[in-house]
């Protein structure tokens, strides 16, 4: 079957790719991950990245999930003894879901309809003589049936109703009904009457009605939302007087005679109103709810991998701050590795306002723990205990850093949080992960659930397993991307590696904390259960900083470690001198070295690793510089301009933190001069930007920005 798939997948991305997809499916049958397949089996799939590789497997999955359905149809169809040679290849060669479905449901099993009760009482010969539309004297014909269904008209409503069903299965009126949704449907919402108070929050939705097809995938998850409220009412029409006429051509046939186009335009009528109708309305809705959700959870996932690849501060020791107002600040001190090394509250807020404790709390701190940054959550509280450490003056210098504490709370009263500080309250907890978030931000986000990051928008209405796989998928991208450093590593960290999973993390966490720090690679074959398939899977994509083989550092494989020897050897150097030696790297002739299992593709890979060992690819962490008149919302102005950070993307705009409690709001139509389809293109997530205030909603916290015309 995979070969089937094969070829189903290299018509839809391209002819060229033929071998490439049949060997990147048979590497995932057996069991090689994405990461590993993207980043070291390029000559095999033809370079494929990441997205492409995703594809392929999403691909063949779907097609598998295809398959089976045609097996469960073939054998139902057969059952009834009515499969015939023609029908078995039409289903084996449809790959179209709303196809198949089309094609089966006329022998679909079916329960308790009128039809049923019709064809039991023995009516569908008459219904044939109907559908002909020969006969001159349908009352005449209705007599014969007239006995078991209890009258004439009883006999012709009975026969109705089977011809009513031929009408909502037949494939073409089907796919007639199913186009005319799609180019001309259109989306309706009205308030629930007695609701307009209790749904205020979707007052644009009140009295609302657009195309279909324009409707965009927020405004139709927000108004599904406010139908699963009961705020709402919620339909998909179309001109249904006009569609009745268009079947009714199709089903009466010229020539027919009056009688009976009568009884088959009523039995249209009724097949369109009754059955087709509302289940190509409900499939037109699924499909849209699925394009809706996908566009959704694409926009989530995309801002979840900026927030995870955001810039690390680095192995630097961080003085973090959960700010407070009643309760005081939780300050603790963290070493380089994130380690938790003190913890105190402090006062500088009200009503307290004890501000010479405050800094002298704060001075000893960071003079006897040699403080290189503070990390101070972004919420309550956060912009006056920023203010009040800007004007302390601290014994030395120290970079101070505002950081999103979205999911600290969850994090907080986690399983995750309870087992590695057992002793500690939440509070402690909660300014760990601040400071942590700031040292590495994938490292301390893999511990928290995505969805409660922040980043999203609808991301409960939308399809969970699919979100889950998505940002399942977007989490191991981005540790893969980055490297893990084995040594350093948590459990939930280790177990988004590629080859690794939860079970192997915890045995490569305890059998460091029994053994000490690994210092090799070839060590990893010592836990339990790292056979050599899962080490050939995860090698790659571990880091043992200083261990005695520098490649053990890089991103080179193991299995490459031979080649990188040789071409050291003949160049006259060991791997440590190579790695070094820039001019010495880039004298290599490369094509020397090509062979059937490794190309140039490797070769390029390996240099740049050599070139660069242990490089983290995300960018370096900057500052935010806030607007210190700028506090409350009060403090704003239309026309001002400010610096703030995007902190949400969005389908229709970006949030930005402006240092104080609400965001604001840039739409999509302000982002830029020239048109954007989204708002991606211009902004990403933890970008410093410089905004206008255009618009001011102090009673409902609403803050509208614009970048047009603005100097970046």
């Amino acid at each position: 079957m995979a070969n089937v798939h094969a070829n189903v997948i290299t018509a839809e991305l391209g002819t060229h790719l033929r071998k490439h997809v049949a060997a990147c499916l048979r590497l995932l049958d057996e069991g090689a991950t994405i990461p590993f397949i993207a980043r070291y089996r390029k000559e095999a799939t033809g370079g494929m990245d990441e997205v492409t590789v995703h594809t392929v497997q999403k691909r063949h999955q779907e097609l598998s999930e295809l398959d089976k359905r045609k097996e469960y149809i073939l054998d139902v169809i057969r059952e009834r003894g009515a499969l015939t040679a023609e029908l078995e290849e039409r289903i084996n060669e449809t790959l179209d879901p709303v196809a198949l479905e089309d094609i089966y449901l006329p022998y679909k099993p079916k329960r308790n309809t009128r039809a049923q009760a019709a064809r039991a009482l023995g009516l569908e010969p008459l219904a044939k003589i109907i559908m002909a539309q020969n006969s001159t004297d349908v009352e005449k014909q209705a007599k014969k049936f007239a006995k078991e269904a209890g009258s004439i008209s009883a006999a012709l409503a009975g026969a109705s109703d089977i011809i009513a069903e031929w009408v909502s299965e037949s494939e073409k009126a089907r796919n007639l009904v199913r186009s005319r949704y799609q180019r001309s449907a259109v989306i309706n919402s009205k308030v629930v009457a007695g609701k307009e108070d209790e749904g205020k929050n979707y007052q644009n939705y009140f009295n609302f009605s657009e195309p279909l097809r324009t409707c965009n995938s927020h405004r139709y998850l927000a108004m599904r939302r406010g139908e699963e409220e009961e705020i709402l009412k919620v339909s998909i029409t179309i001109d249904d007087d006009e569609m009745i006429d268009r079947l009714s051509r199709m089903f009466v046939r010229s020539g027919a005679s009056e009688e009976c186009a009568y009884l088959v335009r009523g039995a249209v009528k009724d097949g369109y109103r009754r059955l087709m109708r509302p289940s190509i309305e409900n499939e037109v809705a699924a499909a849209t709810k699925e394009k809706s959700d996908d566009a959704a959870i694409q926009m989530f996932a995309d801002n979840v991998r900026q927030l995870l690849m955001a810039a690390p501060l680095g192995r630097k020791r961080v003085l973090a701050i959960d700010p407070g107002f009643r309760t005081g600040c939780k300050l603790v001190v963290l070493d380089e590795q994130g380690n938790l090394l003190q913890h105190d509250v402090i006062y500088p807020t009200p009503p307290a306002n004890d501000f010479v404790g405050a800094a002298d709390a704060l001075c000893f701190y960071v003079d006897r723990y040699r403080i290189d940054a503070i990390a101070i959550g972004n919420g309550t509280a956060g912009r006056e205990t920023e203010r009040f450490i800007r004007d302390v003056m601290l014994p030395r210098k120290v970079q101070l850093f505002m950081v999103n504490e979205n999911g600290a709370s969850v994090y907080s009263a986690s399983e995750v949080a309870r087992e590695e500080f057992p002793n500690e309250d939440v509070t402690v907890r909660g300014a760990v992960s601040i400071g942590r978030r700031l040292i590495d931000p994938l490292a301390e986000l893999v511990k928290i659930d995505p969805k409660s990051i922040g980043v999203g928008q609808y991301q409960h209405a939308v399809n969970q397993t699919k979100l889950k796989d998505s940002l399942d998928y977007v989490v191991e991208s981005c540790v893969n991307t980055v490297g893990v450093n084995v040594n350093t590593a948590s459990r939930q960290l280790l177990s988004y590696v590629s080859g690794i999973g939860p079970s192997l993390a915890a045995n490569i966490v305890k059998y460091r904390a029994e053994n000490g720090d690994f210092t090799s690679r070839d060590q990893l074959l010592q836990v339990p259960r790292m056979g050599e398939k899962a080490f050939q899977q995860c090698a790659g994509f571990l880091r043992i900083p200083g261990a005695p083989n520098p490649l053990d550092n890089t991103g080179v494989h193991p299995e490459r470690y031979e080649l990188v020897e040789q071409i050291a050897f003949d160049a006259k150097a060991d791997v440590a001198r190579l790695a070094r030696d820039r001019n010495l790297l880039h004298s290599i002739e490369l094509d020397r070295y090509v062979t059937k299992e490794v190309g140039l593709p490797t070769l390029t890979d390996i240099i740049l690793e050599l070139e660069k060992p242990g490089r983290d690819p995300r960018e370096t962490v900057e500052e935010t510089p806030y607007d210190d008149s700028v506090r409350t919302i009060d403090d704003l102005h239309i026309g001002q301009e400010l610096t703030g950070k995007v902190n949400n993307i969005t389908a229709f705009g970006v949030f930005v933190d402006l240092g104080m409690k609400e965001n604001g709001l840039i739409h999509i139509s302000q982002l830029s001069e020239r048109f954007i389809s989204s708002p991606s293109e211009v902004v990403s997530i933890g970008q410093n930007v410089r905004v206008r205030v255009m618009d001011i909603d102090t009673s409902r916290g609403r803050i509208a920005l614009t970048m047009k015309g603005v100097a970046q």
